[in-house]
C-alpha cells in the first residue's frame, strides 16, 4: 500500500536560541515539504509503471460471446427464420372483437376489411343479407382438381355465387383447390380459371389453394416436395398476373413453415389460415382466414371468415 509520508517530528529546541535566527514564515511547515511529497509520489508511480512493463501485465481481454441464433417455435419445433423473408408487421394490440364477436383490426386509424370465402358446401346463399351483415368481400371457390385422377371441375355453385355477390355490391375474388404436382399443371389450373371468368375483372385476388389430402386417402399429391410445391404456386401466380389480375397463395402455418419457401412468393398476396383471435404467424401475410365456424346472415351453418389486412399495412 502506498501511503503519504507523515510530518517529521519537531527538532529539539536549543536551550538558548541564536539571537539572529529568522522566525518561521509561511513557507515553512508542511507546505514547505510539498516538493518532497510530490517527488516521492512520482517515484512510486514511476516504479509501479516500470514493474508493470517488465512483468508484461495488462488488462486481460474479454472474448466476445458468440451471437445466439434467432429462432422461434412452431409446435414442438424450433425454427430459424428465413433470411430475407419479411416478418409479421401487425400490432397484436390492434386486434379485437366487435359486437358480433368477429375479429377486427385497426392501426393508425386504418381498419381491415371483413370477408368470407365460400363454396358449394354453403349451399344457397342470400347475398343481400350477407352484404347487410357487415361483409365487405367474398372469395368464391371457382373449381378444383381431383386428388386421384387429376381432373379439373367447376364448383357447382360458382355461377350463382359470383352473380349474387356482385349484385349485392360485394368485392369479389376466387380460389381454386389445387392438386397440381408440376408447375405446368398449376399453370393449366390458372388457365382454367381465366377461361371460366369469361373476361370478368375481379377486384379481389385469384388464389392458389393447394392442400394435402387427409391421411388414409391415397392422393396424387402425396409426398410432393416443398421446392416443387413452391414452383407450382409461382407458376399459377405468374399466369394470373399476365392477365393483369391479382394472384394470391393460400396456406396454413404448416405449409407456410415446413413446405413453401415463401421468399419466392412475396411478390404475391399471401393468404394465411390460422384459427385464433390474434395471428401468431412469424412472417408477413396479407389476408387472414381466422375461423371456419363464423356465422353470417344469409348463410346456413358455418362459414369461413377473413380479414383483408392490406389497407392497414405499409408498403413492403
Amino acid at each position: 500500500m502506498n501511503e503519504y509520508p507523515s510530518q517529521q517530528e519537531p527538532r529539539e529546541e536549543r536551550e538558548t536560541p541564536r539571537p539572529n535566527r529568522r522566525p518561521s514564515g509561511r513557507g515553512g511547515g508542511w507546505l514547505g515539504r510539498l516538493p518532497l511529497i510530490f517527488s516521492i509520489l512520482a517515484l512510486i508511480f514511476a516504479g509501479t509503471a516500470l514493474i508493470v512493463v517488465l512483468r508484461g501485465d495488462k488488462e486481460p481481454e474479454v472474448p466476445e460471446a458468440p451471437e445466439e441464433p434467432v429462432t422461434f417455435r412452431f409446435g414442438d419445433r424450433e425454427l430459424t427464420p428465413l433470411e430475407g423473408m419479411p416478418l409479421n408487421p401487425y400490432d397484436r394490440a390492434g386486434f379485437s372483437l366487435d359486437q358480433r364477436g368477429r375479429v377486427t383490426y385497426e392501426k393508425d386509424g386504418k381498419r381491415a376489411r371483413t370477408g368470407i370465402d365460400v363454396s358449394v358446401y354453403q349451399k344457397e346463399i342470400d347475398w343481400q343479407a350477407v352484404a347487410a351483415d357487415g361483409i365487405d368481400f367474398a372469395i368464391l371457390r371457382l373449381g378444383y382438381r381431383g386428388y386421384t385422377e387429376g381432373g379439373l371441375f367447376m364448383d357447382q355453385s360458382f355461377e350463382d355465387n359470383i352473380q349474387g355477390a356482385l349484385d349485392a355490391g360485394l368485392e369479389v375474388g376466387v380460389y381454386f383447390f389445387s392438386q397440381a404436382i408440376t408447375p405446368e399443371e398449376a399453370e393449366a389450373e390458372a388457365e382454367y380459371i381465366l377461361n371460366a371468368l369469361q373476361g370478368r375483372k375481379l377486384t379481389y385476388p385469384i388464389a392458389f389453394d393447394w392442400e394435402p389430402i387427409a391421411p388414409g386417402k391415397q392422393a396424387r399429391t402425396d409426398n410432393l416436395d416443398g421446392e416443387t410445391l413452391t414452383g407450382c404456386a409461382a407458376a399459377f401466380c405468374q399466369r394470373v398476373e399476365q392477365e393483369g389480375l391479382c394472384p394470391a397463395v393460400y396456406f396454413n402455418q404448416t405449409l407456410g413453415y415446413l413446405r413453401y419457401d415463401l421468399r419466392d412468393l412475396t411478390q404475391y398476396d399471401l393468404w394465411l389460415a390460422e384459427y385464433d383471435t390474434k395471428p401468431d404467424f412469424y412472417y408477413h401475410f396479407d389476408l387472414w382466414q381466422y375461423t371456419s365456424t363464423g356465422q353470417v346472415a344469409g348463410i346456413q351453418g358455418d362459414v369461413d371468415l377473413d380479414l383483408d389486412l392490406r389497407p392497414t399495412a405499409e408498403e413492403r
